[in-house]
């Protein structure tokens, strides 16, 4: 009689370690499903997002343009420079197919050397963009510049218009109007920023 109980117990506690077994590799199993899923959406979102913020944000062309000393003060002078191509900014030759209503974000001149250079050395600015194949157009300028400044100034921009078929083409030239305030001692590398904002488009 003890003999048989202790056979049953036995039995019932190997049933129980078996299922405990089975359970556990059901859940390490579920576990891993799960893990592999949400990684798999974490991907897919994340791949998502990536173009999506290239497309939908801001994406920058710059430049780095030089006022030369010999420039003289309160005359209209320009000075001019190409930028990269919009297919470049994303390292894709097509890019420029995948994107409409391209309107300028933002727009800013910054002292590349000397890097400490104030920006009032201007009295006023106007920036324009071109592609080899339309005329330019202006898309920033600043009419009151400020004498006591930093070295970067933010321009105003006419965000009311649409500038695809300048930043489609295979590269964009940028130039800039200025009337200086006074003569400068030395040579000024001044780098303009601008940024464009886009929607998707279709191939």
């Amino acid at each position: 009689m003890h003999v048989q109980i202790m056979v049953i117990i036995f039995h019932h506690s190997t049933c129980i370690y078996f299922y405990s077994l089975l359970l556990k590799n059901k859940n390490l199993i579920f576990m891993n499903k799960m893990l592999f899923s949400a990684l798999a959406v974490m991907l897919l979102f994340s791949g998502c997002g990536t173009v999506q913020s290239i497309i939908k944000s801001s994406f920058p062309y710059t430049t780095t343009l030089v006022i030369p000393a010999s420039s003289k003060s309160n005359t209209t002078l320009s000075a001019s420079s190409t930028a990269g191509s919009f297919d470049e900014s994303l390292g894709n030759v097509n890019g420029n197919q995948y994107i409409k209503d391209v309107k300028i974000a933002s727009a800013r001149l910054i002292a590349s050397n000397p890097n400490n250079q104030s920006m009032g050395m201007f009295k006023s600015v106007k920036v324009f963009i071109s592609n080899g194949t339309s005329d330019e157009v202006m898309v920033a300028s600043r009419n009151d510049v400020s004498e006591h400044i930093n070295s970067d100034l933010v321009l105003d921009i006419d965000n009311s218009r649409f500038f695809d078929k300048y930043i489609k083409g295979n590269t964009l030239k940028v130039r800039m109007e200025y009337v200086l305030r006074d003569s400068l001692k030395t040579d000024v590398s001044v780098r303009t920023s601008l940024s464009f904002s886009a929607s998707p488009g279709h191939k």
